[in-house]
């Protein structure tokens, strides 16, 4: 193999380029970023102030520990000893309900109450809909017909869990929490391509309360500590621009690192060879017999349409919402409430600007200097319009702290991310896209697709799809070379 190029230097590209130049030794790596940065939607600002530092991220600010190929990619860059739990002495979470913070029920597996007494407990939900999610353990389990629901036998997080729980234990618990997650619409989602285990559950345990008990069970039997505590997040010392910073560290010595590179055109002038002609706006044209895309479906459809336009379409067809990150830092004495937890995500029903709220120095104390709070605020929802000036943002975090916390003070520092176009959304449907994608990739056995628009949003999800790209077009260049070789006389 020649050559190898990997477009777009999110996590999902970085990783790309990573695991190819470690498995596939021999090959000239180039990646390419169309920013003047690398990371994607990874960015962390270290502000210095007085005898300390703000750590400011403007995308995700932790990774799951659950799924391993984020912590087994730190541990093979070195940062093994450097990941940080979440803060165990104030891990209060919150729902904000009718202007009031309201403490999330203690038992939650993966969303799912699973701690009855807590939930007998929470003002979150009527006595009617916890009445209502009681039924659940009565429920039997439900046979989706495909001809009925137009979806392969899917359907939407907002209907299963309406289903079995009732809409107020949706609306009011299960919907900010997977909206923290997705930036998404409930009613929308798929099911089976962002909680499938849930479907899981019902089959196999006949109620989720009793499917959610289980998986407690297991998690906590199978829990790993991490620096002491455990901790179902993880996040680099000083932010996680850290595994940017180790991947490029990694990639320098031998891959061909381009910034400021935007690909105009992918073609292929001839067919019957397995190769890619990318220009670039400056002109300059590459060729390629192995091309990976880490970058949003939407623009690998567009770079994608001149050879093969119904590829290029359902790419296009998933659909992507705006958000927004506005972090400030005040003092400790100028916030009138107790900064007891993480935070607090707003239901949809809500109808505010915000999305939710982390408390961002309790939850990592290390990101702030003693005395001080770090606030994040995120803005921006499926549906739902967001300002784009930066002063407009600022405006609705300040609102939304001043109502919610009783902030008025100015804050000392502050920093806004706007991200257009940022979170994949899989919808209703979705599943049957990924197979659409795939039939279309055995049309092209050198081109792979790497990022979170496919089968996962979070960064190890990320990083995995950048191996998996890997292996493909690996798998690629050893079918070139068996083929290559002269048959046994």
């Amino acid at each position: 193999m020649k050559r190898i190029i990997v477009v777009g230097g999110g996590i999902a590209g970085l990783s790309a380029a990573y695991y190819a130049q470690k498995n596939i030794p021999n090959a000239h790596i180039t990646l390419i970023e169309s920013a003047s940065y690398w990371g994607g939607k990874i960015t962390t600002d270290r502000v210095a102030f007085e005898d300390g530092q703000f750590i400011i991220e403007g995308g995700p600010d932790t990774f799951l520990a659950s799924k391993p190929w984020g912590v087994a990619l730190c541990k093979e860059l070195g940062l093994g000893e450097r990941l940080h739990g979440t803060n165990q002495n104030k891990k209060n979470t919150y729902v904000l309900n009718k202007g009031r913070l309201l403490p999330l029920p203690e038992g939650l597996a993966r969303m799912i109450p699973s701690d009855i007494p807590s939930i007998l407990r929470s003002r979150l939900i009527s006595w009617f809909g916890k009445t209502r999610m009681g039924l659940d353990l009565l429920l039997p389990p439900h046979r989706l017909n495909p001809d009925k629901t137009g979806a392969g036998g899917d359907e939407s997080l907002g209907s299963f869990v309406s289903r079995r729980l009732g809409r107020e234990a949706y609306q009011n618990l299960i919907e900010p929490l997977m909206s923290g997650i997705y930036a998404g619409d409930g009613d929308q989602l798929s099911l089976a391509s962002t909680f499938p285990y849930l479907r899981d559950l019902e089959i196999k345990h006949g109620s989720l309360a009793r499917g959610a008990i289980e998986m407690r069970k297991k998690m906590n039997a199978n829990g790993q500590k991490i620096q002491g505590s455990r901790s179902a997040f993880l996040t680099p010392t000083t932010g996680l621009a850290e595994i940017v910073e180790a991947l490029l560290k990694s990639l320098k010595p031998k891959v061909d690192l381009r910034l400021n590179t935007r690909v105009t055109r992918i073609t292929r002038s001839d067919p019957r060879l397995s190769t890619f002609d990318l220009e670039f706006d400056t002109g300059e044209t590459l060729t390629t017999d192995t091309l990976i895309l880490a970058t949003p479906a939407y623009t690998s459809g567009q770079l994608l349409a001149s050879f093969d336009p119904e590829f290029a379409s359902t790419l296009q067809s998933i659909p992507y919402a705006s958000t927004a990150t506005v972090s400030l830092a005040y003092r400790l004495s100028d916030v009138p409430r107790d900064l007891d937890g993480y935070g607090y995500v707003i239901p949809r029903r809500e109808g505010r600007k915000a999305l939710a709220c982390t408390w961002t120095s309790t939850k990592f104390p290390h990101r702030a200097p003693e005395g001080y709070a770090l606030i994040r605020v995120f803005v921006g929802r499926a549906g739902q319009d967001i300002p784009w000036g930066e002063g407009e943002l600022l405006d609705v975090a300040k609102e939304e702290l001043n109502s919610t916390l009783g902030i008025t003070a100015e804050p000392l520092v502050l920093r806004v991310f706007m991200w257009d176009k940022a979170m994949p959304q899989y919808n209703l449907g979705h599943p049957e896209i990924l197979k659409r994608i795939d039939t279309a990739l055995e049309k092209h056995p050198g081109l792979a697709l790497a990022g979170n628009g496919y089968r996962g949003i979070g960064i190890p999800d990320c990083i995995h799809s950048g191996e998996l790209a890997v292996e493909r077009v690996l798998k690629f260049s050893h079918s070139n070379v068996e083929t290559s070789q002269p048959a046994d006389l």
